[in-house]
Order: C-alpha cells, then sequence, then structure tokens
C-alpha cells in the first residue's frame, strides 16, 4: 500500500501540466546504483547495447522504478494502475562525443495513433551516477510538450543535475536532446516509459484545491488548455456553462486583439476569450480563423478556447475538422475533446466522412471524450472494417478508452486482434504510408488492440479474451507480444495464469548467460 505522502501535490501537478516536467529524487544505497552502473557498464563493453533488453539483463533497474517516490509520482500523473511499456532504452553518452544522440531536439516517436495533449503517456529519465552539466545531461524544453513544432530560442534550456538517483518526470511529448559529455566519463540514463490504462475519476495525487494556480517561466501562456488537462486529471465532466453576460469592454478589447500583429497578443485574446467560455460565442468564427496561425501556440489558445464556447464553439471545430487542411483539422481535433459529451453528436458524423484523415480525427476525439462518449460504440465497431488502417486504429484505440460498458467493444476487440495476426505477411496498404511512420510497431492494429484490452479486457468475457491473447503471444510483433502477456497477467484468472506459466517458460530470461558464459 503506497504512503499518500509520496504523492505529487498540487502545486507539483500544475508544473507538470503547464512545464511538462518534475525533477525527482530516489534516496537508494549508493551500494545499488554502483552495482548496476557497473553492470551496465560491463554489458554495453562487453555486449552490445541490449535495447528493451536492459531490464532483464540488469534485473536491479526494477528496484530504481519499485521505490514509493516513483510509484507515487506515476500513480499521481497516469493513475494507480500504469503500466511500464515494453520498450525502454539506456543512453550511452560518451566522452567528447560532438554528436550524443544525434545532437538534436526532438519529442520521442509516440506509440498510439496520435499524440495526446492529455497525459496518457510519460517518462522517466533516470541517473545512476552524480550528473552534472558536464556529463552531458538530457536537456528538456520546459512547456514544449504540446508544440508540434520545435519553437528554438523562445525556449529556455534546461540541464537537471544531481546526485545518483536524480530522474527527471516528462510529458511524453516534451522536446528533449541530449548534450555534450566534456568529461572523460562515460555517462549513461536509463529512459523508461509508462502508460496510462484508464481515464481519471478521482485526483489521484494529494489534491487541495480545485484552483489551477499557474507556475510562471513557460514559453506562452495556454490557460484553457492548461484547465482542460487539470479538470480531466480530477475526474472532472465539465457540464454545459451557465451563459452569463461578458463585461463588454473587456469582450470588445479581446475581440480586437485578435487581429494583433503580434502572435502573444493573439494568443492572450484567444486565452481570455475561452475563459468568458459561451459567453464569448459571438467571437466564434474570429477564433476559427486562427487555428490558421503561423505561430502553433495562437493557434492552440484558439482551439482550447472553441472548446469551451459551448454549440457555436463545436460548430466552427467540426467545421475545420471536416473541412480545414489537415494541420487545422488537427487543431481543432485537440480543441473538440474539451468541449466533452457535447460534441459526440458531431463527430459522428464526421466519422462517416469521405476523407480517412477526418474519420480518424472525429475517432481519436471521441475516445479522448471517453466513457462519456458511449453513444458512440457502434458508429466506432462499424469503423473497424475501415479501408484505412490509421482510421482503424483510432477507433480501436478510442473502444479501449471508452470502455466495454455497453458489452460489445470488448468481442469486437479480441476479433480485431485476431484477424491482425492472422494477417501479419500481408503487405502494408500503400495509402496509409504518409500518415504514421512508426516502423518500430510491425503489426499496428494487433498492437492497438492488445493495448486496448488490456484497458477493457477484465470487463469482457474472461474465456473469449484469453484464447485471444495465448494467440497473441505467438506474434511476430514484439509489442503485440508485450501487451498480451501484460494483459494476461491484469486479468489473473486461473487459465490467464496457466497461459502465462506455459509461455514464461519459454521466454524466461537468464541475466547471467552471455556469451563470455554460455552455461
Amino acid at each position: 500500500m503506497l504512503d499518500s505522502k509520496y504523492l505529487l501535490t498540487d502545486e507539483q501537478m500544475l508544473q507538470f501540466i503547464a512545464k511538462g516536467y518534475l525533477v525527482l529524487q530516489n534516496e537508494l544505497p549508493l551500494q545499488l546504483h554502483q552495482g548496476v552502473m557497473n553492470e551496465i557498464y560491463h554489458v554495453f563493453h562487453e555486449e552490445g547495447n541490449p535495447g528493451n533488453n536492459i531490464l532483464p539483463r540488469v534485473p536491479d533497474i526494477q528496484q530504481f522504478f519499485d521505490t514509493p517516490v516513483v510509484r507515487g509520482a506515476l500513480t499521481s500523473v497516469l493513475g494507480p494502475d500504469y503500466y511500464m511499456h515494453p520498450h525502454r532504452h539506456c543512453h550511452y553518452n560518451q566522452p567528447k562525443n560532438q554528436q550524443p544522440g544525434g545532437g538534436q531536439w526532438h519529442k520521442d516517436g509516440y506509440w498510439s495513433s496520435m499524440r495526446s495533449h492529455r497525459p496518457w503517456w510519460a517518462m522517466i529519465f533516470y541517473y545512476t551516477h552524480d550528473i552534472t552539466e558536464e556529463l552531458g545531461p538530457t536537456a528538456i524544453m520546459p512547456g514544449t510538450q504540446y508544440y508540434e513544432k520545435f519553437i528554438g530560442d523562445r525556449g529556455e534550456t534546461l540541464l537537471p543535475t544531481g546526485k545518483a538517483g536524480t530522474m527527471v518526470l516528462v510529458h511524453f511529448d516534451l522536446w528533449h536532446k541530449a548534450t555534450l559529455n566534456v568529461t572523460d566519463l562515460d555517462r549513461y540514463m536509463l529512459k523508461f516509459q509508462f502508460v496510462r490504462l484508464h481515464e481519471p475519476e478521482y485526483p489521484s495525487w494529494n489534491h487541495q484545491s480545485k484552483e489551477m494556480i499557474v507556475p510562471e517561466g513557460t514559453p506562452a501562456l495556454h490557460l484553457n488548455l492548461w484547465q482542460d488537462v487539470w479538470d480531466w486529471l480530477r475526474g472532472e465532466r465539465k457540464a454545459r456553462q451557465e451563459f452569463k453576460q461578458p463585461d463588454a469592454t473587456r469582450l470588445s478589447h479581446a475581440r480586437r486583439e485578435l487581429a494583433a500583429e503580434d502572435a502573444a497578443a493573439r494568443g492572450r485574446a484567444a486565452d481570455e476569450l475561452g475563459l468568458l467560455g459561451e459567453a464569448a460565442s459571438s467571437c466564434a468564427s474570429e477564433l476559427g480563423l486562427l487555428l490558421n496561425d503561423l505561430t502553433e501556440t495562437t493557434a492552440l489558445n484558439a482551439a482550447y478556447a472553441l472548446g469551451r464556447m459551448g454549440p457555436a464553439g463545436v460548430e466552427e471545430l467540426i467545421g475545420h475538422i471536416a473541412g480545414g487542411t489537415t494541420l487545422v483539422a488537427e487543431r481543432a481535433a485537440y480543441g473538440l475533446q474539451g468541449a466533452g459529451a457535447g460534441a459526440v453528436p458531431a463527430l459522428l458524423q464526421v466519422l462517416e466522412h469521405q476523407g480517412a484523415k477526418r474519420r480518424a480525427l472525429a475517432a481519436f476525439v471521441l475516445g479522448m471524450i471517453g466513457a462519456s462518449a458511449g453513444e458512440a460504440v457502434p458508429s466506432l465497431i462499424a469503423r473497424l472494417r475501415d479501408g484505412s488502417e490509421w482510421v482503424r486504429r483510432n477507433a480501436i484505440e478510442a473502444l479501449g478508452m471508452i470502455g466495454n460498458a455497453s458489452g460489445h467493444v470488448v468481442p469486437a476487440l479480441t476479433k480485431v486482434l485476431e484477424d491482425s495476426l492472422l494477417s501479419e505477411n500481408d503487405a502494408a496498404n500503400p495509402d496509409d504510408k504518409d500518415i504514421s511512420n512508426q516502423s518500430y510497431i510491425m503489426n499496428k492494429i494487433g498492437y492497438t488492440a492488445a493495448l486496448s484490452l488490456l484497458r477493457t479486457g477484465r470487463d469482457g468475457d474472461a474465456g473469449q479474451v484469453v484464447r485471444s491473447l495465448e494467440r497473441a503471444l505467438h506474434s511476430k510483433d514484439r509489442y503485440v507480444r508485450a501487451y498480451a502477456a501484460e494483459a494476461l497477467t491484469y486479468l489473473r484468472t486461473d487459465e490467464a495464469i496457466d497461459v502465462l506459466i506455459r509461455y514464461y517458460r519459454t521466454s524466461r530470461w537468464c541475466s547471467n548467460t552471455s556469451k563470455a558464459s554460455t552455461f
């Protein structure tokens, strides 16, 4: 049982929401860190980088992530049943390497069909030794997790440092890069990824006040975006706001500023109108134009402002998701998730759009709305036969997020998982090549279906779920196999345990066996 004192505070959660990171400290024996360091050094220099197998190769690493500090932080951000993703990597920063890790600012390749502003995913950068700026820690750029474009000099470069056990918990999409190691020492960093399994029903941290107190030091203010994430994490599903007549001067000033030459002024004005909610709905069309703003921070504020404006805002966003450019449609999708259940009827219409990308975005938003979008389940199940793989993936993930309350989701997911296993040798659909560059996922449909069954399988027919997951243990895709094993562990029925025992007998990894010691 986790002691609540290890859960994050409101202030820490708001920093994570606005800035995308927290620096935490594990207080563990120096001998443990040093022992793991020695093992990692041996593995890298004698065997090479083990990739995803770093954990079974050096199993003491698990102790770093089982501490109350780590469990409390991940529980706060991802909920109490978060899952350690099967992809993990030990980053080796060699002394004097002029391009460590490629040397470029980047976001990690993502695992869902769309990046999510709401924290469904997180990462930890863990240092097993004292880390200084000279050793080349992974640099982060606070507040950039919501941006698709790199903001360059507009952002702050932060180099987290500290003693052994220092870790940086980051929003999955935070911009980061390796920095130059100017010492004569090796630098190692363990990157582990974690995924949320269910939408929040209540605050999973030490929550004291519903008021959102914004931290300073972000590249731009995104009050409505942050409020959306804050309310979602608190389990608050916004009901229709009562219409109140706004202050005419305040409304008029914000409306004028939407046309300002300064992008920051336009962004502040959009945020201000979003705070007014439906009372500013007369500005919806002008905000809609800003979805195409050249400055991404301004466009994001316009999208989330429209999401708070009731029917007028939904109508404007739906128009852009259905008829705007791809970029504008994606921005509209993020705004629509904040509109909640009120957007579902219109999204169901977009789900029938002739354009595959529009159908996929509608499915994505329905998943983000979650259980409140239950009426969309039949239409999403119908999309499992869509000609576009990207549409199917979005529909599969949405069903996993909405849940099996209808009783129809789990049977549909087991079927799509089994069908994907049968077609693993088929060539990819050429129409989907421009949509996803996730070459690290071989069976994208099966991968997504297995993840959705991890989220929903407990609520379905256990026998049916176990039979599908047992087949998935023999997938050619390493991540399908990993999700299937975790879903069976999560089910924990006698039949599931029996399947796992048979599977682990042949897949057991011995951390002592290597080319230097084969038996």
